[in-house]
């Protein structure tokens, strides 16, 4: 089967098995696995920070970014298709007492004006706004992402209105594989960056938090108390650290390889819209009586699989164990549904 559920359906590479079998492990929740040291230690120094913490999931380092930036009767404030508001089981509330601020951007990207015309006055009867989320790539967006441009007068709004910005980086190298910006100036616009390891980098399992001193001291807390601590998170470490040594620039592979998928369906009778695919995800609309379920299906019979975004909405996710072969077929087959 040619799996284009997503990119976090990635297996292991030879070359990571290999690190992660010979990975130096210690017990973590003491601070003493050298190979979480070690990846913490990198990927700070690649964004300029002061520090680092490897958690489990994208989800757990949202969720304790927003927890270390608010407090309770806090708002956060991000566009709507955010994966913090909409694929986190609201735990913005649950965790941290603060609500969502919801503004709409265009293919999930806001903008600097947006933002400040959305900062509440101070009354008691309103959550004070407190912190901006970015999302670097937008997955609901279809993989469009903010350029350094882009992101420049959001911060200093958000410097001048008093907010802590926090990037939710879930797919922040396929991104930076395109603008070719460098991680130590995307690091110096954000108070807070989370990372995300296991989908197209091709690690199994883990996510970053990058901030500095203090805020990854708090972090770590809030990591125990969520359930993080994990004890010999070496061989998990290592294969994060091959991924983030070896598997980065082939992510623009995956980014072209999407784009082929997305200008054939821009041709094709039964699609009525292909959002812009800006990077390694392509969503479209069906035409007409056509659902998402039954096209599936079909797609499942050819060999494919692809998720449901929607009644009538697909979306398509290249990543490293979809070959050009694969492409090809895909290419080949999508005309004949």
């Amino acid at each position: 089967m040619i799996n284009l559920i997503s990119d976090t359906v990635t297996k292991p590479t030879a070359g990571m098995l290999e690190a992660m079998m010979n990975a130096e492990v210690g017990d973590d929740v003491f601070q003493a696995d050298p190979s979480v040291n070690a990846l913490e230690s990198k990927a700070a120094k690649m964004f300029g920070k002061e520090a680092a913490l490897y958690c489990p999931s994208g989800t757990m380092t949202n969720q304790i970014a927003i927890k270390v930036h608010t407090q309770p009767l806090d708002e956060v404030l991000c566009d709507h298709y955010s994966h913090v508001y909409q694929y986190e089981t609201g735990g913005y509330a649950f965790n941290s007492g603060v609500a969502m601020n919801l503004i709409e951007g265009k293919n999930g990207k806001i903008t600097a004006d947006q933002v400040a015309a959305a900062v509440k006055p101070v009354y008691d009867w309103l959550p004070i706004s407190k912190l901006v989320v970015l999302e670097n790539t937008c997955n609901k967006g279809g993989g469009s992402f903010y350029t350094l441009e882009e992101i420049k007068p959001i911060q200093q709004v958000c410097q001048e209105r008093g907010l802590k910005l926090h990037l939710d980086g879930a797919r922040l190298f396929n991104a930076l594989v395109e603008t070719k910006e460098s991680t130590q100036d995307v690091g110096a616009h954000f108070d807070s960056i989370s990372i995300c390891l296991s989908k197209g980098l091709g690690a199994p399992v883990g996510s970053l938090l990058l901030g500095d001193h203090e805020f990854i001291r708090q972090a770590r807390r809030f990591r125990k108390v969520m359930g993080g601590g994990m004890r010999q998170a070496g061989f998990l470490a290592a294969a994060a650290t091959y991924a983030l040594d070896h598997q980065v620039e082939r992510l623009k592979t995956d980014n072209d390889r999407a784009k082929e998928i997305g200008a054939l369906l821009e041709t094709l009778p039964y699609v009525a819209n292909v959002r812009p695919v800006a990077s390694n995800i392509v969503i479209f609309d069906l035409k007409g009586e056509r659902m998402a379920e039954e096209y599936l299906e079909k797609l499942k019979a050819k060999g494919i699989l692809a998720s449901p975004f929607g009644p009538q909405t697909v979306r398509f996710v290249t990543h490293l164990d979809v070959t050009e072969a694969m492409i090809d077929q895909v290419l080949e087959i999508l005309p004949s549904l």
